[in-house]
């Protein structure tokens, strides 16, 4: 938590977060501001919920600061970033990002929040070291709703392959040691993740779905003709396959 600290302009959050992470890292059942308030011993959730929708704090710094932390303990130049989502199922339509879409949570088309992860997996372990949230075009298109819930100005729309891939670009500029990038076929039915890494000949695997198209010399086929369905590069600028 040290690291961090400074990251909170006053003592209260800076307490506060501490007290966040303890929750975090129990093994409650559920975790919302409530549970996680009652576990810590606090009578209200009035805390935490201030600590995540009001109180003042660089998220974007501290994410920074867990990826040196991550990789100062795991650091493995055959390391493999992995990209995957991950929804959480909500009931209204006021949580930024909500609407119906799919979610592997539920395994079906549901109303909930999806967000875009990045993971460094090592010999030694793996954690998560970047958090990018999507939003829909149903919000980027609506300004007047996107600044109700306090989005700012000017948000574009970013698929899910390209908030993963500024993800990687963001974890190599940082000197994040990292072989190959890895992801379902959410993110290699998509050419750009996989153009972006060519561009910086970094190695992937990422799944296709059986129906992609994949150019060969003999023409152009579905996935599901051949013998692989997945989509790598060696990290040498090659084409996929």
């Amino acid at each position: 938590m040290s690291r961090i600290a400074g990251r909170f302009a006053r003592v209260e959050p800076r307490r506060r977060v501490r007290r966040l992470v303890s929750g975090l890292l129990s093994d409650l059942p559920r975790k919302n501001c409530w549970t996680l308030a009652e576990h810590v011993g606090d009578a209200t959730p009035d805390g935490m919920q201030h600590l995540l929708h009001r109180a003042k704090w660089d998220a974007d710094a501290i994410r920074d600061d867990i990826r040196a932390y991550v990789v100062e303990h795991l650091h493995d130049t055959e390391a493999v970033l992995v990209v995957d989502e991950t929804g959480d199922l909500k009931k209204g339509t006021a949580t930024v990002g909500v609407q119906c879409q799919y979610t592997g949570t539920a395994g079906r088309i549901e109303n909930a929040q999806v967000a875009v992860h990045l993971v460094y997996s090592a010999d030694r372990g793996h954690a998560a070291i970047d958090r990018a949230l999507y939003v829909p075009r149903s919000w980027t298109e609506d300004p007047d709703r996107c600044r109700s819930a306090g989005i700012p100005d000017g948000l574009a729309f970013a698929t899910k392959p390209q908030l993963a891939a500024r993800m990687v670009e963001r974890a190599l500029d940082a000197g994040t040691p990292a072989r190959w990038v890895a992801g379902d076929e959410v993110y290699g039915d998509n050419p750009h993740l996989r153009t972006a890494l060519e561009h910086r000949r970094t190695g992937y695997v990422l799944a296709v779905s059986s129906t992609h198209p994949v150019i060969t010399h003999a023409g152009k086929f579905q996935a599901r003709t051949g013998v692989h369905c997945a989509a790598t590069g060696a990290g040498d600028g090659g084409s996929s396959a």
